[in-house]
């Protein structure tokens, strides 16, 4: 998806549709931009924050078979890529022809591509802006094996039934040659998840309370960061942790068209993070139209890397 299409009165539409809910929400897509995946990275270095370190160990420690499971790679897809340092990370292993990194903000890739084109100038690579909540297509790499990679969890963001929709969706770009290799959080007792999304620096509010940020500039919101808090909570029902912003009084926030009202303690919605069990994530992968499922996990059941071949 182009830049120009997530921009403009699409872009606008959606944002102000989730403000007007009777639950107000913001997708979490719009975490990302320049600062957000900045504070996203540093996210990832704290002690509480066990889902990159956990997910590293694994792949480390079975990435020979995580290769040779995966075979030849033509094309190495990086969903929601970042800093680009996970993907890079399958060069050595994986040896692409070409890397495409993927992400809602574009100007964050480029500088990621920019250092790994000059240390990996054998690969080719292209930066390109990607909305994972709608339809991916490829048409020029048709007839080349494509190989999607999509760690660290993310796809917890995307409830049971897009989560889904976006593996069909790597399926049929796939046609029957490569397939995904993905991280995924696994259930696990509350105290741990709690602390992995109340760190006690507050870095992980600062990410959330940026969100509100990166609407102003988008859409000319008017939010006031002081007068909202971070809160996160396991919603053990349905397997998932649920982050919102919490209004620490009333007010008043305008957008384009109109405004609303929040009183104080009223919630936005802003993230989920659903958490699996190895067996039905599995399932989920093979409802899709995956063949076949290898997966790997480290000692604790923390986490779980899973490659499905198309």
């Amino acid at each position: 998806m182009s830049q120009e299409k997530l921009s403009g009165q699409k872009l606008t539409d959606e944002i102000i549709a989730g403000l007007l809910q009777e639950q107000p929400a913001i997708s979490p897509k719009f975490f990302y931009d320049e600062i957000g995946s900045h504070l996203f990275e540093a996210i990832t270095f704290l002690e509480e924050y066990y889902p990159t370190r956990t997910e590293k160990q694994i792949m480390a420690q079975y990435g020979e078979a995580m290769a040779l499971t995966i075979g030849k790679c033509d094309v190495l897809l990086d969903l929601g890529a970042g800093n680009c340092e996970k993907g890079s990370a399958l060069f050595d292993t994986l040896l692409p022809k070409e890397y495409r990194a993927l992400d809602i903000s574009k100007e964050f890739l480029e500088q990621a591509i920019s250092g790994l084109q000059k240390e990996f100038p054998q690969i080719q690579m292209q930066a390109q802006t990607c909305d994972l909540h709608e339809e991916m297509a490829f048409p020029d790499l048709v007839g080349r094996k494509k190989t999607f990679f999509y760690p660290g969890s993310s796809i917890g963001n995307f409830d049971p039934d897009a989560a889904l929709g976006l593996f069909k969706n790597i399926v049929k770009v796939c046609q029957g040659d490569g397939g995904l290799l993905i991280g995924v959080d696994l259930v696990k007792g509350h105290e741990v998840l709690s602390r992995a999304y109340n760190d006690s620096l507050g870095i992980t509010a600062a990410f959330n309370k940026n969100i509100l940020l990166h609407l102003n500039r988008l859409v000319k919101t008017d939010f006031n960061l002081e007068y909202w808090e971070h809160y996160a909570i396991f919603n053990e029902q349905l397997a998932r942790i649920e982050m919102y912003l919490r209004s620490t009084r009333s007010q008043l926030v305008s957008f384009p068209g109109g405004e609303r009202r929040f009183d104080s303690g009223a919630f936005i919605h802003t993230e989920n993070s659903y958490k699996y069990t190895q067996e039905k994530f599995e399932s989920l992968l093979m409802s899709a139209g995956f063949k076949a499922v290898h997966s790997w996990t480290d000692s604790n059941c923390y986490f779980l890397v899973a490659y499905a071949t198309a």
